[in-house]
């Protein structure tokens, strides 16, 4: 822990809160989105600013202490915080400016998806965004960025103008095409390793405000079924579609497989594309109606965007979704370990799938469905079961997938070849990457990337 003329130090060029463990409001701030995750950091750094936050960096480096970078403190393996170390916080930093003549936005490294849909959803704009609204967006974008117009309009990385980047320097940069190209690169894609971004700035695209989307739901009964049918219907889905299947429980606790629809189109069009989801079995409820594009993006909050639950996550890709994995799932289905536990396929398709592989740090660019073990529990005495029973569905269900996932669904213990496999073919750049922007590790509570040395630093220089 920090000494007190230490803190007193920072303190005096800080304009945020600084916390520590003495204070009031430390019990609160230090709590993440995930219950599970319970560690206690010798100071929350709350940066009102750019100057706060390389405050906090140089103050860390200058102690060699551990950091932890915060968001929106959504992130499921807890990256956000730590153990005697320090988190940065950037939570306080809500800044955004749309300009809707030229289809952009800015927005400050705090914000997270509902309040940037707010604002710009009052031009009749969007980007691809998180679907569980109170998570950050600069930890889903950085991380490559799934939402409901991956289809249409790629990752939220793809969407990315440019980045403002403190370093493990305390280095204030720019990134885009044209100013630090390669740390650009990185970015889109490659996590937390290089940097931490203050600001970003996105394309729009019209989107809405009214879409057609909402879920149908079947018995669980019926899971193999409709995952079968789930496959052939996203095998082919057009661009402006999204679709995901999660097996869950009601809020009423019945169980059930919820087909999750979502089309960015003239209406029309968008009927006719889900309609064929729609007309599929005999669901026990059609939810799928007109709705505002942000009602939508909300639309699973009440079970997943709450603070406080316990939660612990396995995922992974599977290019095939073949009837061998759709068994597992739907076996998964029938004993969930919780009542707040579900597990969820969605796909990878359209215009993210376009993309070429080395286009960005993200590199997983085929189409593909990810399928994700999300057990949640609301008593810490429940912590060792429900993790066991995940396991225990996930061994079954792993050996039908490829041995990567989208780096922002990894668990803790997720590390080495794991996440080398999740970076794909562009891990050994990504290295290299690292050793010339942080060659020290310093930026490490993340989906790790090792500093390269020898030979793959040199050629990455």
């Amino acid at each position: 822990m920090p000494d007190r003329i230490s803190f007193e130090d920072l303190r005096s060029g800080f304009r945020g809160a600084l916390l520590d463990p003495d204070c009031d409001g430390y019990e609160s701030a230090r709590r993440v989105w995930n219950g599970n995750i319970d560690r206690r950091p010798a100071l929350i750094a709350r940066c009102s600013g750019v100057a706060d936050v390389i405050a906090a960096v140089k103050f860390a480096r200058a102690r060699n202490l551990l950091a932890a970078i915060r968001c929106g403190a959504h992130n499921a393996a807890g990256h956000g915080t730590c153990d005697g170390g320090i988190v940065i916080d950037l939570s306080p930093m809500k800044g955004i400016r749309v300009d809707p003549e030229q289809r952009t936005v800015r927005a400050q490294g705090g914000v997270n998806w509902s309040e940037f849909d707010r604002e710009t959803q009052a031009f009749g704009l969007a980007t691809t965004g998180g679907s569980v609204s109170n998570t950050g967006i600069a930890g889903l974008t950085l991380g490559g960025g799934i939402g409901w117009l991956t289809g249409k309009y790629g990752l939220a990385c793809d969407n990315l103008i440019s980045v403002d980047v403190v370093t493990a320097e305390g280095e204030f940069l720019k990134a885009s095409a044209t100013e630090n190209a390669d740390l650009f690169w990185a970015l889109r894609g490659g996590g937390g390793n290089f940097g931490i971004a203050t600001s970003l700035e996105y394309r729009l695209h019209p989107v809405g405000p009214i879409v057609l989307a909402g879920m149908v739901l079947h018995p669980m009964a019926r899971a193999r079924e409709v995952l079968r049918f789930y496959r052939e219907f996203t095998r082919n889905l057009v661009d402006e579609a999204c679709s995901w299947c999660v097996l869950m429980n009601t809020p009423d606790g019945a169980p059930v497989v919820g087909l999750l629809a979502f089309h960015a189109g003239p209406m029309d069009e968008s009927e006719r594309v889900l309609g064929t989801l729609r007309r599929f079995g005999q669901p026990v409820a059609d939810l799928i109606q007109p709705m505002p594009y942000v009602a939508y993006q909300s639309m699973i909050d009440g079970g997943f965007a709450g603070h406080g639950m316990h939660r612990y996550w396995k995922s992974g890709y599977d290019e095939t979704l073949s009837d061998a994995c759709i068994d597992e799932v739907a076996k998964g289905g029938e004993n969930l370990g919780s009542p707040y536990s579900a597990i969820a396929v969605f796909p990878i398709h359209g215009a993210a799938a376009r993309v070429a592989p080395e286009e960005t740090a993200y590199g997983m660019r085929r189409r593909q469905w990810e399928v994700d073990v999300i057990s949640q529990w609301p008593d810490a005495a429940d912590s060792e079961r429900q993790i066991a029973w995940t396991r225990a569905l996930w061994s079954r269900i792993e050996p039908h997938t490829a041995g990567a996932a989208m780096i922002n669904h990894l668990s803790s213990e997720d590390q080495g070849e794991r996440v080398r496999a999740s970076y794909g073919g562009n891990y050994e750049k990504l290295a290299a990457m690292k050793h010339r922007y942080d060659p020290t590790n310093f930026f490490r509570l993340n989906a790790n990337i090792r500093p390269a040395m020898g030979r793959e630093a040199r050629e990455g220089a």
